[in-house]
């Protein structure tokens, strides 16, 4: 780790943010020892115990030491709300603070990319890295692998109120899926995470703790990058700040962004790449007008229905009392099962809203708690949670830094709800969703539907409580749009355009955002991208 300012040298690659594509980069630059890495990260390391027990993310949602908690501007189909927007800050990035969920998407998601002209990203071209990052569980397929850095692991153990709502969803015609990351999506089941024995494996600990004695790798946390330095149209170096201290490093081969769908296009404008007027009105003086920059925001928006129980087998009673609290601590402890081990969603569900739909539009997170919003203190009765999640929503935002200062958070205008189609989908999700928790195979359990509600019927009625309760599945992608055409912002090979030796490699060059959460994808980009970057090194 530097102490003092000035300059810490040459790298052959420097990667900017340690999160879900830059811990996968650091680890496969570095393993031939043949290229001298600079990995930078604004976050600590991830000795915060909580980053590793499983349901660990409730207590990271909030806290500034590991999370950038970033906002929305207000939302003005949500009520004039603003969204809160946690991303990891720490090593692993939000796969250290994320819900484990391990979902790739549908195979439709990758061909489009391909269709909009990304030569090289259509399903059987991304296949193979997917299998490469994988260490299944299950074993070894034609669609998974074995002995990857990243975990893929089954839920520890089934749940009576999960088997009630899959039976529930089979009731409602939907097939039993297990495996959501199979030839196809629809179904109903539970989740797989990215744990292993009951600990998180984010990409901390899958692929850079396997890196760190490289001779050839060198780590910066605290690092908070606030230039790419750009020499007559190459990418030279990085300025950043620790502790206070300006530091300065330069690259002779590449510099690499993965700060994620947030900080990305943020640091390309601060570096002067991105929309010419947005620059100039910032003052900032212009290295390349490249308008996709910070175009093109995409995220899943997320409406929640909260349900009492009938029987008292919820989180919510588990931790009511200092006696279950300790209770769920040792049977953790010693065997590494119990609710501590559950992931931001237990079981699933993926349907269509329209039967002409070629595959599922709708994702459901079922959850054995209830609370007001993500974060809060869990309901004093006992309760569980589903949420709806458009899988591939219309509405398009942005995201723009507000000066030239790096330290001030960017402008985030996700637009929610803005097109029809989307306010149909999620009007048709949650009466989907609401036909399932009122099946035969949950009357056993459900003794009333609190939000939204016995009330709420009418098609304005249901949009109205999307409105007011709809919030993010923390999934923003597409700022840094991959393609072709006048508005992408990095070609198919991840470089950006008009600029030597840069390349970004994270969500936010995802063209369209994938049908599902959002981190086993990022994995796949990186370790895509690591391909890339060595077939260039040659």
């Amino acid at each position: 780790m530097s102490t003092g300012s000035g300059s810490i040298g040459t790298y052959d690659y420097i990667i900017v943010g340690a999160g879900s594509a830059g811990c996968v980069l650091a680890n496969r630059l570095t393993a031939s020892g043949r290229h001298k890495v600079l990995l930078l990260e604004a976050g600590g390391r991830d000795l915060n115990p909580w980053i590793h027990i499983p349901i660990g993310y409730a207590k990271t949602f909030r806290n500034p030491r590991v999370n950038w908690m970033y906002e929305t501007e207000p939302e003005p189909e949500l009520n004039g709300r603003r969204i809160y927007q946690p991303r990891g800050k720490v090593l692993g990035g939000t796969s250290s603070i994320n819900g484990l969920l391990y979902i790739r998407g549908q195979q439709e998601d990758f061909d489009l990319w391909r269709q909009l002209g990304n030569a090289g990203w259509s399903y059987a071209d991304v296949l193979p890295y997917f299998k490469r990052a994988e260490d299944q569980q299950r074993g070894e397929d034609r669609l998974h692998g074995v002995g990857g850095p990243l975990a893929v692991s089954d839920q520890r153990e089934t749940h009576p109120l999960c088997d009630a709502f899959i039976n529930a969803g089979v009731e409602q015609g939907l097939p039993v899926n297990h495996d959501f990351n199979g030839d196809h999506q629809e179904g109903v089941g539970y989740f797989q995470t990215t744990s292993r024995n009951g600990r998180r494996c984010s990409t901390a600990v899958g692929y850079l703790n396997p890196a760190r004695s490289r001779d050839n790798l060198h780590i910066e946390t605290h690092a908070h990058v606030t230039r790419v330095q750009v020499d007559n149209g190459t990418a030279v170096g990085v300025e950043f700040t620790r502790n206070g201290t300006a530091i300065s490093a330069r690259a002779s081969g590449e510099v690499i962004l993965c700060g994620g769908a947030i900080n990305s296009p943020q640091l390309l404008e601060l570096s002067g790449i991105g929309n010419a007027d947005i620059l100039n009105d910032l003052g900032i003086p212009v290295v390349s007008h490249l308008p996709g920059v910070g175009e093109n925001l995409q995220d899943h928006l997320q409406v929640r229905m909260v349900l009492r129980s009938k029987q008292p087998v919820t989180l919510n009673d588990a931790t009511r009392s200092l006696l279950g609290k300790v209770k769920l601590g040792l049977e953790y402890a010693l065997f590494r099962t119990g609710p501590l081990t559950v992931s931001a969603g237990y079981a699933a569900a993926f349907f269509k809203t329209d039967p002409s739909l070629v595959s599922p539009d709708i994702q459901v997170h079922f959850i054995l708690f209830s609370s007001d919003k993500m974060g809060d203190q869990l309901h004093p009765f006992s309760g569980f949670t589903a949420s709806i999640c458009q899988l591939r929503p219309e509405s398009r935002g942005t995201i723009h830094a507000v000066s030239a200062d790096p330290f001030d958070a960017p402008s985030i205008n996700v637009n929610y709800l803005t097109q029809e189609v989307d306010r149909l989908a999620n009007i048709n999700g949650l009466k989907k969703l609401r036909s399932i928790l009122h099946a035969d195979a949950m009357k056993p359990f459900l003794a009333e539907e609190m939000d939204p509600g016995a009330g709420v019927q009418s098609d304005d009625e249901l949009l109205q409580f999307c409105r007011t309760v709809g919030t993010t599945v923390y999934h923003p992608v597409g700022t840094c749009s991959m393609g072709t055409g006048s508005n992408a912002v990095v070609t198919p090979e991840l470089k950006v355009r008009g600029i030597a030796g840069l390349r970004v490699a994270d969500g936010s060059i995802m063209p369209r955002l994938v049908s599902g959460n959002t981190n086993a994808p990022i994995v796949m980009i990186g370790e895509k991208a690591s391909d890339l970057i060595l077939a260039d090194a040659q």
